[in-house]
């Protein structure tokens, strides 16, 4: 406990009630209440696995080896292109909202 010379009544309260709140202080900290800041996070949204992206690159390269071989007419190929295209740039805009949501 800290002691100072000679002092008033007030300063030995004031003296006391710190004492009483260090007392109360803790080195450990309520891990319910405070986030851990140690470890890998789960990710916002569920990301691709490697199978889905053996599967989409299968997908891809069975559509360019149809386009190329002349089995699929190539409106069908621009169809499926800009379907592929459109799946990309929404994709972010749509993972967005489901954060935020």
């Amino acid at each position: 406990m800290l002691v100072v010379g000679k002092q008033g009544s007030g300063s030995w309260v004031l003296g006391l009630l710190l004492a009483s709140a260090l007392a109360g202080c803790s080195s450990t900290a309520n891990l319910a209440t405070f986030p851990s800041v140690y470890g890998q996070k789960p990710a916002a949204a569920a990301q691709m696995s490697d199978e889905d992206a053996v599967s989409m690159q299968t997908r891809l390269t069975a559509l360019a080896a149809a386009r190329q071989s002349g089995s699929i007419s190539e409106a069908e190929y621009q169809r499926r292109l800009k379907e592929l295209q459109l799946l990309a740039e929404q994709h972010g805009a749509d993972t967005l909202k489901q954060i935020e949501n």
